[in-house]
């Protein structure tokens, strides 16, 4: 059995190994290596890539990184579950038109989305203008590069990916079990906290998950529409890669990234084998 298990996970583990190891290891080694004059990598072994995280500015970034991160996963959770809620109680061709919807958006290059969110909340588009008309935006007011900005954004781009493990663990769930639960006098809101958001636990672990490692590394969304007050790591490490040509220190805070990413889920591995 164990074998036929192992067959089956081979073309998987094949994918993790030749897309997410070998690259990762990539990124350490350079890391670890010193850089050229001209952006290259040099011969030998040197410290310096990582001593520049040292600089004051990097706990600034990293802790704005965490927060915009944190606040457009938990947004997309609460603007999910009601959706996942809708689809999974829905009849089957209302379930499909509503699937289709949350799918629709993959159908348009990622770039040109967040091109749209730039023209419609520019200093000049419909938006800001309607609000200056309403005295809620001061003349020379803007609605971009600002990291509300980047969030509201953000939480457009990746709440598709938090609808989708949810609906599916929604769909899976026996809602008999709530009519149970208000018939034993739960009220409809305890009932919904105490049966149904444990029953689809692995479904927000998953949504959580799948918003918030994209978000840490997110850079497009705030370099477009954020401003400097808005930078995240994911700016600098594009940064040092394409207008500072220095691959160890991109290379370095990627390394960094990826560690403080894989630390929670080694410590809560560890915490489950005790």
């Amino acid at each position: 059995m164990k074998s036929r298990e192992l067959r089956a996970s081979l073309p998987s583990l094949l994918w993790l190994f030749l897309f997410v190891a070998i690259p990762t290891l990539l990124v350490c080694y350079i890391a670890f290596k010193p850089a050229t004059s001209h952006g290259g990598i040099a011969a030998g072994w040197s410290l310096a890539a990582f001593k520049t995280l040292a600089d004051p500015f990097f706990p600034t970034i990293i802790a704005r990184t965490v927060v915009i991160a944190l606040i457009t996963t938990v947004a997309c959770l609460l603007l999910a579950l009601p959706v996942a809620w809708t689809m999974a109680r829905a009849s089957t061709t209302v379930k499909n038109w509503l699937l289709l919807l949350v799918v629709v958006p993959f159908w348009t290059n990622f770039l040109i989305r967040v091109f749209a969110w730039k023209q419609i909340l520019h200093s000049e588009g419909p938006l800001a203008m309607r609000l200056r008309n309403m005295h809620l935006l001061d003349e020379n007011g803007t609605l971009l590069y600002h990291p509300a900005t980047v969030i509201v954004v953000s939480i457009y781009s990746f709440l598709p990916f938090a609808i989708l493990p949810l609906y599916a663990a929604a769909e899976k769930f026996d809602f008999m079990l709530l009519d149970a639960a208000r018939d034993l006098g739960a009220s409809h809101a305890r009932a919904l906290r105490q049966v149904f958001l444990p029953g689809i636990r692995r479904g927000i672990s998953t949504a959580a998950i799948v918003v918030f490692i994209p978000m840490l590394g997110s850079y497009i969304i705030p370099d477009l529409v954020g401003g400097k007050e808005s930078e995240m790591i994911g700016n600098k490490i594009a940064q040092r890669t394409f207008n500072d040509r220095n691959l160890p220190q991109a290379a370095a805070i990627s390394a960094a990234l990826t560690l403080a990413v894989l630390l929670p889920f080694a410590v809560r591995r560890r915490t489950r084998s005790n």
